[in-house]
């Protein structure tokens, strides 16, 4: 499907740059990743088609085969790690994919692939190490200067590097001095490493799961070595960041993946102001439990969910007091945690801690010195 690529008026005018979006979480699986598995399978031949495929995935590349495969009429059967969230599992079976949960790791995942792929004589459709993925991947770059020609600079997340690579070629093809960056994130930083010649170092997990890649293709590495300017590395944090203003300004769901371009933007605006940059929402399958978890955390980044100790005499209706004083400040209370038997605090005193509800930092000190004046001792409970 030909996604929607638009301009961006907030983000443009927040980061100093011309922002341009992607909406890769658009198409049917909510990835890109259906590009490259739909390209892959319509090059195989007759027989490779009655005999069917093989892929190993943790999630958008296993959708992207399995719903594809279906359409074709071919059977297709995915390989995922046994702890799998199980909402993956059951969109690829749905799509009528032979699901098999094998090892605890993608690598074992992928060990057991390869010698399935052996035994049943099945075509593998690998993620990204492979031409006929990273061309079809390649036709997002292609969509996108046809829709916004006036883009001089391509900002797109890597994980094994099919995106990069196929994008870089389709627009070097076309633009030979649009810019090429890849982001990555620094918890999963395999490709600059490789590329940098350091030892490859990843830690266990990150926000952007999609992109946590340990072992990047041997296509796309020389690829994006010839063409890609630069790789540029962002923190969780800056993940958790971009997701919610894609979110609140967009108005659009994303993975941690999805995100990493704007993460990017935002961290090296710099870097990027006065150019014309486009970025590759390229997957929107992430799991509710984090998103609210992301939410959370953002709110509590922002001071509009805090948390404050309120120590007060242990009287009848001294907490009440307080309540009522918060809410006259305009807090909104959202928990209240009082007790007195695990205590330190002295006879008669009781530390209350509320968790509130505020417009901001600024309200949240309003607040804070309400209480102080009211006599009230007043600290930040440890996390």
């Amino acid at each position: 499907m030909v996604t929607p690529c638009t301009h961006s008026q907030t983000l443009s005018e927040i980061s100093g740059s011309d922002v341009f979006i992607k909406f890769e979480n658009l198409q049917f699986t909510a990835s890109f990743k259906e590009r490259g598995a739909l390209n892959k399978l319509l090059s195989l031949t007759p027989q490779q088609k009655r005999r069917g495929v093989i892929a190993m995935s943790a999630g958008n590349h296993a959708q992207g085969v399995a719903y594809h495969a279906k359409r074709l009429g071919i059977a297709a059967v995915i390989v995922m790690p046994q702890y799998t969230p199980d909402v993956k599992v059951q969109h690829t079976r749905n799509h009528g994919a032979e699901v098999i949960l094998h090892g605890e790791t993608f690598d074992e995942a992928t060990e057991f692939t390869q010698k399935l792929r052996r035994k049943r004589k099945l075509t593998l459709v690998h993620p990204y190490d492979d031409e006929h993925v990273i061309s079809g991947q390649g036709t997002i770059a292609l969509e996108m200067l046809s829709q916004q020609p006036t883009i001089d600079t391509l900002v797109v997340p890597i994980g094994g590097g099919g995106l990069l690579a196929g994008m870089a070629v389709a627009a070097k093809g076309l633009r030979p001095d649009i810019e090429m960056i890849g982001v990555q994130s620094d918890r999963f930083p395999a490709m600059a490493q490789l590329l940098s010649r350091q030892p490859i170092e990843c830690a266990l997990y990150t926000v952007a799961e999609g992109i946590a890649v340990k072992a990047p293709g041997r296509l796309t590495s020389g690829i994006i070595r010839d063409l890609v300017s630069d790789i540029l590395l962002v923190s969780e944090g800056e993940l958790e960041n971009a997701i919610l203003m894609l979110l609140q300004i967009e108005k659009t769901v994303v993975e941690g993946a999805g995100a990493a371009g704007l993460a990017a933007l935002m961290k090296s605006k710099k870097r990027f102001r006065r150019k014309k940059v486009g970025l590759v929402l390229c997957g929107g399958n992430i799991d509710f439990m984090s998103l609210s978890s992301i939410i959370q955390r953002g709110l509590a980044r922002s001071g509009q969910l805090v948390r404050v100790r309120v120590e007060i005499r242990d009287l009848p209706g001294a907490l009440a007091h307080a309540s009522g004083l918060i809410g006259r400040t305009g807090g909104n209370i959202v928990e209240v945690h009082h007790q007195r038997a695990f205590s330190i605090q002295p006879l008669q005193t009781v530390a209350i801690d509320f968790t509130l509800r505020t417009r901001g930092r600024e309200h949240f000190e309003e607040i804070v010195s309400a209480l102080r004046a009211d006599g009230s001792h007043v600290s930040l409970p440890k996390s």
